[in-house]
């Protein structure tokens, strides 16, 4: 067919397929394969389990194996144990207690800005109630904490009590230790609204720290034992504004009522200062406060006795939560309960009486 006038006709390129080959065609490269050895093929070595490397926690072990690692980590009499030792000292461990309504989380946000701007790294560890009808918690703190929850320099883990009493978790030891060990240089441990007797955070922390808001009472309720005697820092919330007059009348009602109660430190005076979350006054104060108190008792020696001192007081909670749960689970007394929880409700045998013949039967068992 001839083309058109006035154009080349277009020539078609040479055909690149090979002789005897229809195009398209797909070209194959063989390779030529390494000689197999005869016999079966080897199977792959798979790899260990987490149970089988050196130092791996076995089942056994009991909860959070390598918290109390931790926690005999640096005494072991060595040079590098005792520099352990002292570098975990130098981290920052205080408790946050106080009534509800305190104002605990708006402090902590900006409490927390303030100290990864300087540099540090915070924990907070947030403790809110459970339901005694539901079982569940809210865990509303780190909602609150909106700022802070986004600073990549702060850690925030919000837990639920689960009935235990004293404001905190039963894994709250636990987890100061796995924060100090990820670098985190203060650690704030914030327990539930709490009354007077239940501050078994201080037996976790260095310094106790009591947020109070300036309707907290009169000096009547100051002076009497209990929360306010365990605190090394008294901080009134809420000090501005209106509540500047009341927040003032608090403080100097609180610093006539601590001299009142017996110091617990030889080297340290319980401090009561004023606060405020919203316009910042007193913030960078309560920090130097806090600083000192680090500082003072480090010299002196407290801070280490004090630290040992509550391995002692952890050890034995940590028995009591067994002890009961083996007694529960023993199976002479898992098979009276029953039977004497349905006498004690029909009133047919008095309290006092079914628990005398439930540890008489876990003691029959063991002697």
């Amino acid at each position: 067919m001839s083309g058109a006038p006035g154009v080349a006709p277009q020539t078609s390129p040479p055909s690149r397929t090979p002789p005897g080959l229809q195009a398209p065609w797909t070209a194959v490269t063989h390779r030529n394969p390494r000689p197999r050895p005869p016999g079966p093929r080897p199977r792959p070595t798979p790899p260990p389990s987490p149970g089988s490397l050196p130092g791996a926690p076995t089942p056994g072990n009991g909860r959070c194996a390598c918290a109390r690692e931790s926690a005999g980590a640096g005494r072991s009499g060595s040079p590098e144990g005792a520099g352990q030792e002292g570098a975990a000292l130098l981290r920052l461990r205080a408790g946050l207690s106080g009534p509800p309504g305190a104002g605990k989380s708006t402090f902590i946000e900006y409490f927390g800005k303030m100290l990864t701007e300087r540099g540090h790294k915070l924990s907070v560890l947030a403790v809110d109630p459970s339901s005694c009808t539901s079982g569940g918690s809210l865990l509303g703190d780190k909602t609150r904490m909106t700022e802070l929850s986004r600073d990549m320099n702060a850690y925030i883990r919000p837990s639920p009590t689960r009935g235990t009493l004293g404001g905190v978790t039963r894994t709250t030891n636990e987890a100061i230790l796995l924060c100090e060990g990820g670098g985190y240089d203060v650690i704030l441990v914030e327990t539930v609204g709490v009354g007077q007797s239940e501050f078994a955070v201080a037996d976790m922390v260095d310094m106790f720290i009591l947020l109070l808001p300036p309707a907290g009472g009169d000096e009547l309720q100051g002076i009497k034992r209990g929360i306010v005697e365990m605190a090394d820092l008294v901080a009134i919330t809420k000090s501005d504004g209106d509540l500047i007059v009341p927040a003032r009348r608090i403080q100097a009602e609180y610093v006539s009522a601590l001299k009142l109660l017996r110091r617990r430190s030889g080297v340290w005076r319980p401090k009561v200062i004023r606060i405020s979350a919203q316009s910042g006054e007193g913030i960078t104060e309560m920090w130097d406060k806090m600083k000192e108190f680090q500082e003072v008792m480090l010299v002196s020696g407290e801070l280490a006795a004090k630290r040992q001192k509550q391995q002692k007081v952890w050890m034995w909670n940590l028995i009591q939560e067994n002890v009961i749960e083996h007694f529960r689970t023993h199976p002479a007394v898992r098979e009276q309960i029953p039977l004497l929880e349905k006498r004690v409700l029909s009133g047919a045998l008095s309290p006092g009486l079914a628990a005398d013949l439930l540890l008489k039967a876990f003691k029959s068992r063991h002697e």
